[in-house]
């Protein structure tokens, strides 16, 4: 199938035509590309790699997903996190927790924190724009979020408009 492009020039069906520009490249060219491909790739994971090192947190940058944290946060915003072990979680801060039995994580806010004497730090989160905190949310027989179960805290966000 051949359609008409914008002045009559005809057009590949596909609109690119990538496996043909790939066909019309001798093999040294088609390396060089490869190579640059596989480059691009591994700069990346590298600058990933190096974003959980430098942070802490296994997801350094997170995107938020609900609407449960407006306005602070609306969907689509990216949140910057760090997950340093040794700073204690404090009601107010604004964490980002798995939850066992769920994939996706929780960008949601610290509302009450429970330390006992030997130093276990439990605490109870929200939504700020929900009614009522996440209980509902953590598994079953599961009512406070221990440190393990978070994967960072919000130290920055990019927003969209």
């Amino acid at each position: 199938m051949v359609r008409a492009g914008a002045a009559g020039t005809p057009l590949p069906a596909s609109g690119l035509d990538i496996f043909g520009d790939l066909r019309k490249m001798n093999k040294r060219q088609l390396y060089y590309q490869v190579l640059n491909f596989a480059m691009i790739v591994s700069s990346a994971l590298m600058i990933w790699k190096g974003l959980i090192v430098l942070t802490g947190s296994e997801s350094p940058i997170v995107v938020v997903l609900s609407g449960s944290m407006e306005p602070a946060f609306h969907r689509g915003d990216l949140l910057f996190l760090t997950n340093f072990r040794e700073d204690p979680i404090r009601a107010g801060e604004i964490v980002v927790f798995k939850v066992e039995g769920r994939d996706i994580p929780i960008v949601h806010r610290v509302i009450k924190v429970h330390e006992k004497d030997n130093g276990d730090i439990k605490f109870l989160t929200k939504g700020d724009n929900n009614e009522v905190d996440d209980r509902g949310l953590y598994k079953e027989g599961q009512n406070w979020l221990e440190k393990k179960d978070v994967v960072g805290r919000a130290r920055g966000m990019l927003f969209w408009q």
